[in-house]
């Protein structure tokens, strides 16, 4: 039996936390070595067949960990990546960890505790740890970063030692339990339910670095910013930070029912990809065509070219991407979903001065800066659905399939969605239709009886 869980859930002061033992083993989502190979040729990795939920070790804390009990946490597209063994076995990552020695030896492992975000209660801390204590209630940035690294100190998305923590490291998110570096911790937003805090980071953060920091568009007060995929989680938080800096939001979606979702949540030009012909895969010269169709529908609407295009979907969008924005533009991006080999005709880069940004997570600081605004209510969560652990092979199948809408969430150790809210009138202020929107819209728009399962009681 676990006590300490059941401490946790009862609300158990510090004290009750540290006199109830940590166990041997918890319940965590993890991946085999041993099925590395298992979809071999395949065309449809079904990532139902490789996500395994059950008992794993407990490893030991590093004395810069913390070990947090995690309430919640939610389905990223590193998750899919890791699930189909694509582009390469995260195994190969873990070795590759374990080969520095010391606590990082811990890592390289025959399971791989998978998972990149996650909002719990600390419930042990390492002996290095300052500014963390047991019962803390916090939200997890998933840059792992090596803190004794100068180039940690420049960016921490820049030092060589930077990982996607519960992707590139062990021990993640999709779990009852998780290991991170105390420079990963940040304070639960008070007025949101474990559910909805751990739905904001990896992607909202993303967003932001690519968006709103130094390192990315650093868009300000009448810019327009092209968003792919607008529907999706990274898409959703961009179109919130665009329009909360005073830019208009153009948002690309795959159909009729993601465009009035996206209206309905402020979009301020929503195109349907379908209508402009623009599919799934799009390489080379054909995209050209595409960037001049969809080039002609925002100057129909807005007057003028992106200044800005967000793009994650990758191999059929990159193209359009490079094309569409104005002379001196920025196309920035943070994945390639749709495929990594890029093809995209050079001319309209170099002789109209467009600048390509990679931009990766978000170091502590942008997170920091981005969690503020969740906890103003400036930023919402984009949550549609939570399902409890068990039914992890789903719910990351419809990421995989793209059958989704904002973020897909997991109800790890929290027995029930709605709970963890700790400031109950500053949620009432900020209003419970914007904090609960997609979850309504989506089931209104998309039609989808599983969203009946998780309305608020």
């Amino acid at each position: 039996m676990d006590t300490l869980a059941e401490a946790v859930l009862a609300g158990a002061s510090p004290a009750e936390l540290l006199r109830e033992k940590v166990p041997d083993q918890y319940r965590a989502v993890h991946l085999r070595a041993e099925d590395a190979g298992m979809f071999g040729d395949r065309l449809d990795k079904d990532v139902r067949e490789s996500l395994r939920v059950g008992l794993v070790p407990m490893p030991p804390l590093a004395p810069d960990e913390a070990l947090i009990a995690v309430l919640a946490s939610s389905i990223n597209y590193n998750t899919i990546w890791s699930a189909m063994f694509e582009p390469v076995s995260t195994f190969s990552l873990l070795r590759r960890l374990g080969r520095q020695g010391g606590h990082a030896a811990r890592h390289d492992l025959p399971t791989h505790v998978i998972g990149s975000d996650a909002a719990g209660v600390v419930v042990r801390v390492g002996s290095g740890v300052r500014r963390w204590r047991v019962g803390d209630h916090v939200v997890v940035n998933p840059a792992y970063v090596d803190d004794q690294e100068p180039g940690t100190h420049a960016d921490g998305m820049l030092g060589a030692g930077q990982r996607a923590w519960g992707y590139e490291t062990n021990f993640g998110g999709l779990a009852h339990y998780a290991v991170v570096r105390a420079s990963q911790l940040l304070s639960k937003p008070t007025h949101l339910s474990w559910e909805e805090a751990a739905s904001t980071t990896l992607c909202a953060g993303t967003a932001y670095r690519m968006l709103v920091s130094d390192h990315g568009a650093r868009i300000k007060q009448g810019d327009i910013a092209l968003i792919w995929g607008a529907t999706g989680g990274l898409g959703a938080f961009a179109v919130q930070l665009v329009r909360n800096g005073g830019g208009i939001a153009v948002g690309v979606v795959g159909s009729a029912d993601k465009a009035r979702l996206i209206e309905d949540f402020g979009c301020d030009l929503v195109i349907n990809r379908n209508d402009l012909g623009i599919g799934e895969d799009q390489p080379g010269a054909g995209q050209i065509e595409l960037g001049k169709r969809l080039g002609a529908v925002i100057r129909a609407e807005l007057g003028e070219d992106p200044h800005v295009a967000f793009d994650y979907v990758g191999r059929a969008t990159f193209g359009t991407s490079v094309f569409v924005v104005r002379r001196g533009g920025m196309v920035v991006t943070c994945g390639s979903s749709t495929g990594y080999q890029h093809e995209y005709d050079n001319r309209y880069l170099w002789m109209n001065l467009k600048r390509i940004v990679g931009s990766h997570i978000a170091n502590l600081q942008e997170q920091a800066e981005c969690n503020r605004l969740v906890q103003l209510g400036r930023i919402v969560p984009v949550l549609s659905e939570a399902y409890p652990l068990d039914s992890v092979g789903e719910a990351a199948r419809l990421v995989q399939t793209n059958g989704h809408v904002g973020k897909i969430g997991m109800l790890c150790m929290a027995p029930a969605p709605g709970l963890g809210v700790t400031d109950p009138e500053l949620r009432a202020t900020i209003g419970e239709g914007r904090l609960t929107h997609w979850r309504r819209a989506a089931s209104e728009h998309l039609g989808d009886a599983r969203q009946a399962a998780y309305a608020p009681s």
